[in-house]
């Protein structure tokens, strides 16, 4: 459960607004089986790979009207995988699955000569990861793991367009451009003795091939009105570098505490920043810990905190002019998994 403690959109209209949305419930499961014939393991999980967006009500903007606007953006993905101890030290493992996506997004829909509202528009596509771990010693353990970039063209949908004289309607509507980034990330793990354990990772995510522009493009309008509407924006996204520390300690034979840092700096340009993708959280703090209940069921539960990130823009493609966008949030995890020895 995600709970937006600041996501806060400002501007020189005199709007210092937050999102009326202030929780976010998600969810996803699995499923893993061992191979008898094979020293393998196979599974399915369905779990939730990204998404942003927040709704703003009711506040002055540039055309001297009080109006809305709103993003919501999903993707979340199913996939199928299979891991393998090749050797006594070597384990290599993949996955293989559809992405899906979803988004809806408004933009002073109740205003005449310039309120959008495009709505329903989605997405499927494959992607595919590949990853190793390899025991370097009885107690240090290395992993690396490569994903590929998946294009989300999101196609299906329609736009309500405010044209002055009424509302018109187009009824082909899709938005491309969009995509998950190509990543690569090494990391180790270290285990002491048989109470602790301490990691780190470095992540490199390819958030320049990612997202670069997006166009949304319009048409078979119902009423008066262009033909086809068309709009691009620059994202121009920088790559990101993610550096993940993590710790296990092994209480008593039913419990286990975690903790966990990462950081990784904010990728969107200052002049491409806009209140409709607010992904600029840099930092995050983890804690949790682990119960068992019997020898099959384990109930998980942690948080995770990003401190408030605050970014003053002026993005010449949205008419918010010098602007402020705010970010913090708490992630509330629980996990519930059956184990069958």
């Amino acid at each position: 459960m995600l709970r937006t403690l600041d996501l806060s959109h400002a501007d020189q209209f005199g709007t210092d607004s937050h999102a009326s949305n202030h929780f976010t419930l998600l969810g996803g499961g699995g499923y893993v089986q061992s191979l008898d014939s094979l020293p393998c393991a196979a599974g399915v999980g369905s779990f939730v790979q990204g998404g942003a967006g927040g709704v703003f009500r009711n506040f002055d903007n540039a055309f001297g009207t009080r109006d809305d606007f709103a993003a919501k953006f999903g993707i979340a993905k199913i996939s199928f995988g299979m891991g393998c101890q090749v050797t006594e030290r070597l384990a290599l493992g993949g996955t293989i699955g559809v992405t899906y996506a979803r988004i809806q997004q408004s933009l002073f829909r109740s205003t005449p000569g310039v309120g959008t509202d495009f709505n329903d528009a989605d997405g499927m596509r494959p992607h595919f990861k590949i990853g190793l771990q390899y025991k370097l010693t009885p107690t240090i353990t290395l992993g690396a793991a490569y994903t590929e970039k998946t294009k989300l063209s999101l196609s299906g949908g329609n736009l309500r367009f405010n044209t002055g004289f009424g509302i018109t309607e187009y009824q082909d509507a899709k938005l491309e451009g969009l995509a998950t980034p190509r990543e690569f990330a090494v990391g180790a793990a270290w285990k002491p003795n048989d109470q602790w354990l301490l990691s780190a990772k470095v992540n490199w995510i390819n958030w320049d091939d990612a997202l670069n522009s997006s166009t949304l493009t319009a048409r078979n309008p119902d009423g008066p009105g262009p033909a086809e509407l068309s709009v691009s924006n620059r994202l121009d996204w920088s790559n990101q570098v993610v550096i993940a520390l993590g710790t296990a300690y092994e209480l008593n034979d039913k419990t286990t505490l975690y903790a966990g840092y990462n950081y990784g700096k904010n990728p969107i340009p200052r002049s491409h920043t806009t209140p409709f993708i607010a992904g600029i959280l840099e930092h995050h703090y983890t804690a949790g810990a682990a119960y068992k209940f019997t020898p099959e069921w384990t109930f998980t539960g942690g948080f995770e905190y990003s401190p408030v990130v605050k970014v003053n823009y002026n993005n010449p493609e949205l008419p918010f002019g010098n602007a402020q966008l705010r970010n913090e949030a708490l992630f509330l995890h629980f996990m519930l998994s059956r184990q069958w020895q």
